[in-house]
Formats: structure tokens, sequence, C-alpha cells
């Protein structure tokens, strides 16, 4: 596991509890020194896990969490295995690198959304980490109360909380404003996911808009669809308190959601927490990275939310591939992907240069 060098990036692939768990499989593991001070990791518990704290690029296999540089591709050893968020969809010239440079790669993104790789699904482990943290932005930057308070004053309503998108994220989000005392409501436009959220103690946004896709993703929308979806998101944002977006598209611009007429109309002193800042956002004023205000309403859209809670989001991460990474081993630790198995087959990228 080399330390990992994006731009504020604090989390890391593998922790200690997780090493112990490979060493009992007979893997070897090496820990590049430094790489888990971000998550708050010093090496003693690296090694007192079992890890050698040295080299890790000449590894058989290299774990990480951002897609690779230029550079570290030209430190991956010729036959051996990469795992960790590839970028596949968006950055095809990291995959094309890595198969130049005969690497086997395995998109922590790609692995497919069916009941056996739960274990694995990294986008759904750190979608929690950004469902619950977008809250606590939101609630950070709102000039309200979340919670109805009840004093020697008065009664101070609770505050009204819509989510757009309740994938595993959203859901995430209801949840914890719930926990914050916030009158909840989602919206997404796969209308099977309406129990899940009435489940949480929501209410459901019914807009009349279905977008059902393959994959637990939602197809894209036509543009009478989205036309008509954002009238009537229009009307319906502007009683709310606060609004958190999550919907993303894989591989595409991410759908505006929350139009500049939508903020306009928001009560001043009302929050926007955009979680899709990374693919373009979901808001029309939004600015990637960045805490606005426009006509009174406060914007954030931060970037890989889930690396501001390394700690949690690390051991989540680090059991996915912890879990990918099983399912390739053989006897004495040795790495086999059998190319039958399905998760195998979809995560991998690139199988080297016969690829």
């Amino acid at each position: 596991m080399p330390r990992e060098t994006a731009a504020g990036e604090r989390r890391v692939a593998l922790v200690p509890k997780v090493i112990e768990k490979l060493r009992s499989r007979g893997v070897e593991v090496v820990v590049e020194a430094g790489a888990g001070l971000g998550a708050l990791i010093p090496d003693e518990l690296f090694t007192q896990a079992g890890a050698t704290i040295g080299d890790p690029w000449p590894c058989d296999v290299v774990a990480k969490v951002n897609p690779p540089t230029a550079e570290e591709i030209g430190k991956l050893r010729e036959g051996s295995t990469l795992i960790g968020f590839l970028a596949p969809l968006t950055s095809p010239e990291t995959v094309e690198s890595l198969a130049k440079a005969d690497v086997q790669a395995f998109a922590m993104e790609a692995i497919p959304r069916i009941s056996r790789a739960q274990s694995m699904d990294a986008l759904s482990s750190q979608a929690n980490v950004a469902g619950y943290k977008a809250v606590l932005l939101a609630a950070e930057h709102s000039t309200r109360f979340f919670p109805m308070l009840t004093t020697a004053a008065g009664t101070v309503k609770p505050a009204t909380a819509l989510v757009l998108g309740v994938g595993v994220a959203g859901l995430q989000a209801l949840a914890t404003a719930k926990r914050l005392g916030a009158r909840t409501t989602g919206y997404d436009v796969r209308p099977e996911v309406a129990d899940q959220v009435r489940s949480l103690g929501a209410q459901w946004l019914d807009l009349g808009i279905e977008a059902a896709g393959e994959g637990g993703y939602a197809r894209e929308l036509t543009a009478e669809e989205r036309a008509e979806q954002q009238k009537r998101l229009e009307e319906a944002i502007t009683g709310f308190d606060v609004v958190i977006t999550t919907a993303n598209v894989p591989g595409r611009t991410a759908p505006t959601l929350v139009t500049a007429a939508a903020v306009k109309g928001m009560r001043p002193g009302s929050v926007v927490v955009d979680l899709a800042g990374e693919s373009g956002g979901n808001c029309e004023l939004t600015e990637p990275g960045k805490v606005v205000v426009k006509h009174d309403v406060t914007i954030a859209s931060p970037l890989n939310l889930p690396a501001t809670m390394p700690e949690h989001a690390s051991e989540l991460y680090a059991r996915n591939v912890s879990a990918l990474l099983e399912l390739m081993l053989v006897d004495a630790g040795a790495v086999a992907p059998n190319w039958e198995d399905e998760v195998l087959a979809k995560s991998c990228v690139t199988r080297g240069r016969n690829d």
C-alpha cells in the first residue's frame, strides 16, 4: 500500500485490522512509510499488525484509493495487479497506460451492484460517509435549528430537508437529518425507492417522473422529462430550508436538479449541499469545491467528502479492498483470478498488454 498523493486525500487503502486478516491468508503486506498519517494511523500500528514498512511498488498487488499518476504507473511491476478507484469512464487514458504497462487492474467503482458483491461495494461504503457528512455541513451553514425546540421564549419549528437522489448517500442523508430533528423528504426518479425513504420516517416527493435504470442506477432522462422535472422541482424546492443533492449518472455530467430560479425562490438563510460537484454539480449555481452565497442561499459543493472523515472511510474502504482481494486469492496467498466470476470479470478494466 503506497501513500496517497492526491491533494486533500487522507484515506488509505488498508488499515491494521484488515492487514491482520490478510496476513492470516498468507499475504505479506508492505506499507510505504507515512502512508497512514493522514488517517491518523502511524507506521507503528501497521508493523504491529504484521506489515513491513518499505517500497510497495514492486509488490504483486498494489492497493490504492485514487487513480495512479503517470509516475506511479511507471513504478508498477510488469504483470502486477492494481486495485483502486481508477475512473475508467472519465479517465480512459489511465486504463490505457495501465494496459501498456502490463498491469492487471481492478476498478472498485466497476464492481457490479449485486448481492454477492455487497462487501466489496466501495461506492456504497464511501457514499454512506458522504451522505452523513453532507447533513453536518448543511447544519453548520444553516441559519436555523434542525430540531423543534420548545423554550421559555416559545417554540421553534423544525427545519425541513429535501434530499434529491436517494441512493446510498441520499438514504444516509435522510437518516442523519432525521436524527438531528429535521422534517425530511426524499425524491428520486426511481419510484421503487419510495418505500426505503418512508422506512426512514421521511416523506416521499412524487413528481410523476420515473427513470429506473440498470445496475441500481437511474437512466438518463430525455430532454422533455428533464424540463418537466425541473419545472416541478422548482416549485417544490422553494418550500425547504435544506436541499441535499446526490444525483449522478456514471460517466456523464451530473443532471441539473436545482436551477438558479429555484435557489432564488428559496427562503433567505436556506442551504444547498451539492454532492455531485465532481461531475459538474446538480445545482445550476454550484461552484465545485467552494461554498458560495447566491440570493441569500448558501450553496456548498464539497469535493471528496469521504476524505474529510478518513478514519472510518478508510476502515470501510479497506474492508471492500480486502473482500475483493480475497476473492482472487488461492493457497499460499497467490493471486489467480477466476474470470468465470462475474465480480472479477466486470471489475477488471485491463488484464495487461493482452487486454
